[in-house]
């Protein structure tokens, strides 16, 4: 019971990653509030969770929404963790092709709602002696090719306002940290490509198909395995620890695939065969 007579924030909370995020946070005593566009799924959380959990509507894309959420919650009790989740694919194009209407979404999607989290937030912590915050970064901020550019950006943005954010917020005795995801199941795929209803079903099934052979773990990440993350980074047990990521990635960024499968080729073999 880490959390017992807490309370957290977390946005995007109503499905997915933030979904698990909340019941595991509910899980180890806390009292949660959740934001998300997702009024059904939000709503049907909430009513589940014997009280533990409240919703308010959300978009993290209008600053006043994000305050509004701030305010509510510290209105209700106070707000000791903040978990920035909230977000989705962005903007698809390459560099070449994107517009300046999509870059500034996905930024203001991905990177903005994070800053402007911390902003609201953080005053309200401090008031209170401290606080942990969480932020969602990915292992697109950490190499190419993960995710679409716009995205990838916004990502590396959010690890490097971390780092500035738990600097900045030492003297309040907050502390700030990210978690970067790998491939972990859930509906921000599907919804990337505009597949609805079952066929999300379909693609969830594929892309796990897919990710149990690109890392070394053998299986696709589940939200819950964030959630573990999260939940310790915003513990007493991570007391020591502010300024930085830690990667839930099943392995994925420990190199190349014939570092881990055996059966894939690498450079070595390659050019072993020209010998």
């Amino acid at each position: 019971m880490r959390f017992a007579g807490k309370r957290a924030v977390v946005t995007g909370g109503a499905s997915g990653i933030g979904r698990a995020t909340a019941l595991r946070l509910v899980e180890e005593g806390a009292e949660v509030w959740i934001g998300d566009v997702d009024v059904a799924g939000g709503e049907e959380l909430a009513a589940t969770s014997n009280g533990r959990i409240r919703f308010q509507r959300t978009d993290v894309t209008k600053v006043a929404d994000i305050e509004a959420l701030m305010l509510a919650a510290d209105a209700a009790g106070g707000i000791d963790v903040l978990f920035n989740n909230a977000g989705a694919g962005g903007a698809r194009e390459p560099i070449d092709e994107i517009d300046a209407d999509g870059w500034d979404r996905t930024q203001a999607l991905l990177l903005r709602s994070v800053a402007m989290g911390i902003r609201y937030a953080a005053p309200l912590m401090a008031a209170r002696g401290g606080g942990a915050i969480v932020n969602t970064a990915s292992i697109a901020a950490l190499q190419t090719g993960a995710a679409p550019t716009a995205y990838s950006v916004a990502k590396a943005g959010v690890l490097h306002l971390t780092r500035l954010a738990a600097t900045d917020l030492a003297r309040h005795h907050i502390r700030v940290n990210a978690v970067c995801p790998g491939f972990i199941i859930t509906n921000i795929f599907a919804s990337a490509i505009g597949v609805e209803g079952e066929q999300r079903t379909v693609v969830n099934q594929a892309i796990a198909g897919i990710a149990a052979h690109a890392q070394p773990v053998q299986r696709a990440g589940r939200p819950e395995d964030i959630a573990a993350a999260v939940a310790y980074l915003a513990s007493d047990d991570a007391a020591f620890v502010t300024g930085t990521h830690i990667l839930v990635d099943g392995g994925m960024l420990t190199g190349p695939r014939h570092s881990w499968d055996v059966d894939a080729p690498s450079l070595f073999d390659t050019l072993e065969a020209f010998r």
